[in-house]
């Protein structure tokens, strides 16, 4: 290892006016007369609160925290106040081998700062070791990091929500809108320059009109944490722009903020509330941005290093890697934890928000032995008064041992379903023996969620994601093309389950187009007419495309950017997905609470689903099992409905029907009660068309590649409809 030099201290003024302060709460907290910081190091022999100036660049005072209890340092500092700018030098072993890596040349990141300010700036100054050294990060580097850190900024938490409330919209109407907050206003024209890509862009008055006007309950925005550009990134003139490198869980990403004040994301809030929309926050406690044992000193690794992270039993120098991305925090340590859930209830409780969605949260909940329920994270998000109240959202997955946990995490939380993503895109890309899957995914995948009392909205049914082709690009191309981010198309999947109905990308051809365009309205029926919980992304009612990227991660611009500017079809296609909205909301059947398991109600004589064949009669044994079936119709009958939960009856019956046959297939319409007829509401071949009777017995024309759904009209085919 090598030699530790002896630090030398930059001529500045040091004094001892700090009072004891309380350990509590962690952060910098105002008070009206001055500010306690708190400071969480088991292992630190010191720490010193650094002042700077109204800009961050210069280093004004370096005070010692004169406090050291139950492992937390802390201090009261009188005469500070909102908008004081400040850092911290945490003095303590420098012993990789030992998973301590203190360097008290690096200004450190508050992890429980509120608001940053200045951007990263990269320099081989903020690593802890001396970049090149032939022991690598066994060697130790004294420059000073201060002119290159985010800087940590007090605020005021004063703000006037006035009747702002949680929306608590009922899980069985709501509606997930997955977006990016930048990309989605940087090019919406109604969004003055100077707002684009911030939260007062998403205020605009036209963008939150967009967003009521589409059905949508919820909007689902990627980090919004304050987070890293990756400097390799950089140096190929690309960024981040996802976010998923947080460096502060308490403090809004400064970019995003127009007017430089936290007050601004929350006005967004409160104007989202008004619009009768939620806001989830995409968020990541599974790492930082500091990466491996190479990456650099910018906040827990040189605060406490192996208490911050979990480090490898064979050698604490390195850091288990569950995440890809070089580190994993580790929730299992009491202060890990209360910071994670401290954050959570900052933002539900301060910021309004009113659920989260956890990127790969199986992490979240790992035990040394393996992925456990009982982890102290998932056990203080169920019984924490103000968390068991929000959204709580889970990505099952992640690259770690036993990392797939898809329907494995406890009653309260829903799940991303990546079988629902797979299984619909397969069934009508037209592979063999997807019909039995299918069935599951319509009604919730009960196969993976229905135990303990788990209710449908656990299935979070998704057909795209920010990760991944966007609908217009999923029937656009065979393959991926991701050029444009400089990794020879290495990077994103290969397993898309995608078709592009006969040309790679964009096409004049006419009959390719009108396919594409019904397979996206067959993509968009299926996801709102199935039982759970649905999530669009952001564009694909109107086909936006990212030119075949499927991981867009680093295109901050005209890839990961929105364009506003459709054309008519696209138009047309916006306007179908809206009636689809409408419809998901207007018939409760589409969106029970109770699971469908096509149980036999005696007293009525009617089940909860059947499954029909084309020929109007329900699914044999041997029809299941035919690898070539590709047409399958499910009978909702609202009759059917569980003691006690409403009048029998009391909800419509409806008949969805799927062809992902190339060709046309005459589906004979069942005959379910006398007096009565079918009513088409929807049929993907005839996205206009009006709403038209048939007769019992009659065989609908499907068309190759369709969806339809009818309404039972309890009335004879002469008279007005109910």
């Amino acid at each position: 290892m090598g030699t530790r030099p002896p630090f030398q201290a930059p001529q500045v003024k040091a004094h001892s006016r700090l009072r004891e302060g309380l350990p509590f709460p962690l952060g910098a907290t105002w008070d009206g007369l001055g500010v306690n910081f708190a400071l969480f190091s088991a292992h630190a022999t010191k720490v010193e609160l650094c002042l700077f100036d109204a800009a961050g660049k210069v280093e004004l005072e370096r005070i010692e925290l004169p406090e050291y209890t139950d492992e937390i340092w802390h201090g009261y500092l009188p005469d500070a106040h909102p908008g004081q700018i400040y850092g911290y030098r945490v003095h303590g072993p420098y012993e990789p081998d030992a998973g301590h890596r203190f360097n008290p040349n690096k200004l450190l990141i508050d992890p429980y700062a509120k608001q940053l300010v200045g951007e990263l700036l990269w320099s081989e100054s903020l690593f802890g070791y001396t970049v090149g050294h032939p022991d690598a990060d066994l060697s130790f580097d004294s420059r000073d990091s201060a002119p290159y850190v985010p800087k940590s900024k007090i605020i005021d938490p004063a703000f006037t929500w006035g009747r702002d409330r949680p929306v608590q919209t009922p899980w069985d109407r709501t509606i997930l809108y997955e977006t990016h907050l930048r990309g989605f206003t940087m090019r919406h024209p109604a969004v003055p320059e100077g707002k684009r890509g911030t939260c007062a862009g998403l205020m605009v008055p036209e963008v939150l009109d967009y967003l009521r006007r589409l059905g949508i309950s919820s909007v689902e925005l990627l980090p919004v944490h304050a987070f890293v550009q990756d400097q390799h990134l950089l140096e190929k003139g690309m960024s981040n722009y996802w976010g998923y490198n947080t460096i502060g869980f308490f403090a809004p990403h400064p970019r995003y903020l127009a007017t430089g004040k936290i007050q601004e994301f929350k006005q967004m809030v409160a104007h989202l509330h008004d619009a009768g929309l939620e806001v989830i926050l995409d968020v990541v406690y599974n790492h930082t941005a500091e990466g491996n044992e190479l990456g650099p000193t910018l906040s827990m690794r040189g605060i406490d290093n192996c208490t911050y992270y979990r480090l490898r039993q064979d050698s604490k120098r390195y850091y288990v890697n569950d995440t890809g991305t070089g580190n994993t925090l580790d929730l299992s340590h009491p202060c890990v934890l209360q910071m994670v859930t401290d954050s959570l209830r900052y933002w539900t409780t301060e910021m309004h928000v009113d659920g989260f969605r956890f990127d790969l949260a199986t992490i979240l909940g790992r035990e040394p032995e393996g992925f456990s329920e009982r982890h102290g994270f998932l056990v203080a998000c169920r019984q924490d008064p103000v968390l068991r109240q929000t959204k709580l959202i889970a990505e099952p997955w992640d690259i770690g041992p036993g990392g797939y946990q898809v329907g494995g995490f406890p009653p309260g939380w829903a799940e991303w379903n990546d079988q629902f993503r797979d299984t619909v895109r397969a069934f009508w890309k037209g592979d063999e023996d997807q019909l039995a899957d299918l069935a599951w995914r319509l009604t919730a995948s009960g196969d993976l969620f229905n135990e303990r009392g788990r209710r449908p909205f656990a299935s979070i049914n998704f057909v795209t994601a920010h990760d991944g082709f966007t609908l217009n690009d999923l029937v656009s191309y065979n393959g991926k093309h991701n050029e444009a981010n400089d990794e020879d198309n290495r990077d994103g999947t290969d397993n898309n389950l995608s078709w592009n109905h006969g040309v790679e990308g964009p096409t004049d051809d006419p009959q390719i187009n009108a396919l594409r365009l019904r397979q996206m309205r067959n993509f968009m029926g299926t996801l709102l007419f199935s039982q759970g919980t649905p999530m669009l992304v952001a564009g694909d009612e109107f086909a936006r495309t990212q030119h075949g990227n499927n991981n867009a991660y680093c295109q901050d611009g005209e890839i990961g950017w929105i364009d506003w500017n459709i054309d008519e079809e696209r138009k047309a296609l916006q306007e179908f997905v809206r009636r689809l909205i409408h419809l998901r909301l207007k018939y409760p059947i589409l969106r029970r609470n109770r699971f469908l398991v096509g149980a036999y109600n005696e007293e009525l004589g009617v089940k909860d689903v059947t499954w029909l064949s084309p020929g109007g009669q329900e699914m044999t044994t041997e029809q299941w099992g035919e690898n070539q079936g590709r047409c399958l119709g499910m009978l909702l009958d609202g009759r059917a409905q569980p003691t006690g939960i409403r009048r029998a009856g009391a909800d419509v019956t409806l008949l969805l029907v799927v062809n992902a046959h190339y060709d046309l297939v005459n589906f004979s319409l069942p005959e379910v009660a006398q007096g009565s007829c079918w009513r088409r509401l929807v049929d993907t071949n005839q996205p206009t068309a009006a709403a038209e009777r048939f007769e019992f017995g009659r065989e609908y024309g499907v068309t190759g590649r369709s969806l339809l759904l009818f309404e039972l009209i309890r009335n004879g085919p002469g008279q007005a409809p109910q």
